[in-house]
């Protein structure tokens, strides 16, 4: 007898602007509130600064603009933490929504590539609202590293 089974991941869902976009929960560390950011001279565009966690020193990025979405003007934002192997990140979101249960086979994959910048793995159509769901990879990649062709060229000048 052969038992099929899906398995249902659970994503954790927030707002940004008036999108609405979700993170597999394995990847969510804490939900942080009101904790305090320290500024980054120099910093990259997408950081706001860096909160301290558990001994850890965790950068908090704004992925708003590279989600295509204009987040409200807001200085306590949650900051939502993820972990990216041994490395944690928090993304300031507006609101914090629910924790939900998606089967993968409700997952659609984004019309363009390029829907929300690139970051978008798939939506996902709840009953009250399309839920964007996120690589985090990928959207903290283009937010906190380089891109590959402003790192030093071989055979360059060197003094």
């Amino acid at each position: 007898m052969t038992v099929t089974t899906t398995l249902t991941r659970r994503w954790c869902t927030f707002r940004i602007g008036a999108a609405c976009f979700g993170v597999d929960a394995v990847a969510v560390v804490e939900v942080l509130r009101d904790r305090g950011l320290t500024p980054v001279p120099l910093a990259a565009e997408g950081v706001l600064g860096l909160v301290h966690l558990r001994g850890r020193i965790v950068p908090v990025i704004d992925p708003a603009a590279r989600l295509g979405v204009v987040a409200a003007a807001s200085s306590t934002q949650p900051q939502l933490v993820v972990s990216l192997g041994d490395d944690w990140y928090g993304l300031a979101v507006d609101e914090m929504l629910d924790v939900i249960e998606i089967p993968p086979e409700r997952v659609e994959r984004p019309a363009a590539a390029a829907a929300h910048g690139g970051a978008v793995a798939g939506t996902f159509a709840a009953e009250s609202r399309l839920v964007h769901l996120l690589d985090p990879e990928l959207l903290i990649q283009s937010l906190v590293r380089p891109p590959a062709h402003h790192l030093a060229q071989p055979g360059g000048n060197h003094v």
